[in-house]
């Protein structure tokens, strides 16, 4: 649940102290989540890579479960996917002789909203893509976008939320700035005549409850940040 809290931007609580950063990089890698679906692969032993599994892939169910041949019920949300692909390795070497495995997430997105032609899921193949190809695959901006006020709900390795600006018209801005976007991201591009959107961005509650207003027909954002 989130929480107002202090005045020094940290005004909301997840399991750490919640954060506004304007830039910079840190590493990520994406976590499992259930209802997310999967592709297994076992590389050597093709007879128990899964035969069942349809093009969406493997389904995580509420509890984090998947099931797969020989090794049944196995839990994998929270993990990441080398993780994971690491503990099925090792349940399956009780079986197989140095079985080798990949697992894959199919459906990692991020989301784009606001001025932008075509709102709503951006696929991600990899860990993460750019603000560039998301805007591109959201059919790129529409006249009334605010191009340099562009908004990004993220968070970090450690669960801190972070809320990023990025201005789009300054190149200076642009090439200083972290332009990675990663799985479950927020982008908010607001309308240019909203000025008092401007004025609140100072205020992380008020622009998560923006942007959770506008996010509500996709996903809701308490999804996204608290599994």
């Amino acid at each position: 649940m989130f929480t107002a809290c202090s005045k020094d931007h940290t005004l909301m609580k997840t399991q750490e102290k919640v954060i506004i950063k304007p830039r910079g990089k840190v590493h990520y890698d994406y976590h499992i989540k259930p209802n997310d679906r999967v592709a297994v692969t076992v590389y050597k032993y093709p007879d128990y890579t899964p035969t069942n599994m349809s093009e969406k892939g493997i389904l995580v169910d509420e509890n984090g479960y998947i099931s797969l041949p020989l090794i049944h019920r196995v839990h994998i949300a929270g993990y990441t996917q080398s993780e994971a692909a690491r503990k099925l390795e090792k349940m399956y070497a009780k079986y197989l002789k140095d079985p080798a495995l990949n697992l894959e997430v199919l459906n990692k997105r991020a989301y784009i909203l606001g001025e932008v032609k075509k709102p709503g899921p951006v696929p991600i193949d990899g860990q993460s893509t750019t603000i560039f190809q998301a805007l591109a695959t959201a059919g790129g901006l529409t006249d009334d976008a605010q191009r340099d006020h562009i908004m990004i709900l993220t968070h970090d390795a450690y669960g801190n939320l972070e809320l990023r600006r990025l201005d789009l018209r300054n190149y200076i801005t642009v090439a200083a700035s972290d332009l990675t976007i990663k799985p479950n991201d927020v982008i908010y591009v607001s309308p240019s005549s909203w000025k008092e959107f401007r004025i609140n961005s100072e205020n992380f509650s008020s622009v998560f409850k923006i942007i959770s207003d506008v996010a509500s027909p996709f996903v809701t954002l308490k999804y996204l940040f608290d599994n």
